[in-house]
């Protein structure tokens, strides 16, 4: 596992290179401004809901003793929560929206890594990319969501939460992994052999993943490189390993 972590974040080195030597920056216009905006929105929404949601949350505090120490713990509770939840919700949409102009992007990289003009894939049209990429995102929303609630619980008990943090990172960074190398199975798997796919290399999609989230904290430059280096790093290492397995690109 952690091998293949590690060989999910070294798929990001040289990146921004191979996007420049290929020129595939005019094909991430679009996609940009769908994370932009995503973004924009979703940081609003989460700057007016935090302190709301730290509020509720310190009603359940009964008693005067304690009670604004309280307070302010559940304000920085709801600010995570707020966090955790925008981040799902964020790269979810963008990955399901931005499917049909990713794809072109992969393809592209898969001929260079591989020399190969005239592969045997499956093939799809645009509209079939974006139901894929919304198929996909949605049952990653769906069981990203069931994992998370349970571990942003454990965010009140001391100590515990220390380890939930990087849990609740983990699981972030699964489900952003699997996205970014999803544009890339879709021409080769269908839908559920895509899914075991990734289950098979968490590692992969895991350290894919870290490095999005990280990039997402970078302030406003993370929002407009996440999806191309991402994207770009994805599709290097799906195409290593599909190489390597039995699903070999022809």
């Amino acid at each position: 596992m952690i091998q293949n972590i590690i060989k999910g974040i070294n798929g990001y080195s040289g990146a921004l290179a191979l996007i420049s030597r290929l020129k595939l920056w005019k094909y991430f216009f679009i996609p940009i401004i769908i994370s932009i905006i995503t973004a924009a929105i979703i940081g609003v929404t989460a700057y007016g809901l935090s302190d709301n949601i730290g509020q509720f949350i310190a009603k359940i505090w009964f008693w005067d003793w304690g009670k604004q120490t309280f307070t302010t713990i559940s304000t920085i509770i709801g600010g995570i929560i707020i966090i955790a939840i925008g981040l799902i919700l964020y790269k979810h949409i963008i990955m399901a929206l931005s499917a049909p102009f990713m794809s072109p992007v992969s393809e592209k990289i898969e001929t260079h890594i591989t020399g190969i003009v005239k592969h045997n894939h499956r093939k799809t049209s645009f509209q079939e990319q974006l139901w894929r990429g919304i198929r996909i995102n949605i049952r990653n929303l769906g069981r990203e969501l069931l994992i998370t609630i349970p571990i942003l619980l454990l965010k009140f008990i001391p100590v515990v939460n220390i380890f939930s943090t990087a849990l609740l990172i983990m699981v972030q960074s699964y489900y952003a992994g699997f996205g970014n190398m999803d544009y890339t199975l879709e021409r080769h798997l269908n839908y559920k052999d895509s899914v075991k796919f990734i289950r098979q290399n968490r590692g992969l999609a895991i350290g894919n993943g870290l490095v999005f989230i990280l990039c997402l904290f970078i302030p406003f430059i993370g929002v407009i490189l996440v999806l191309p280096l991402s994207v770009t790093a994805g599709t290097l290492t799906t195409v290593k390993k599909l190489k390597t397995s039995n699903q070999t690109l022809m």
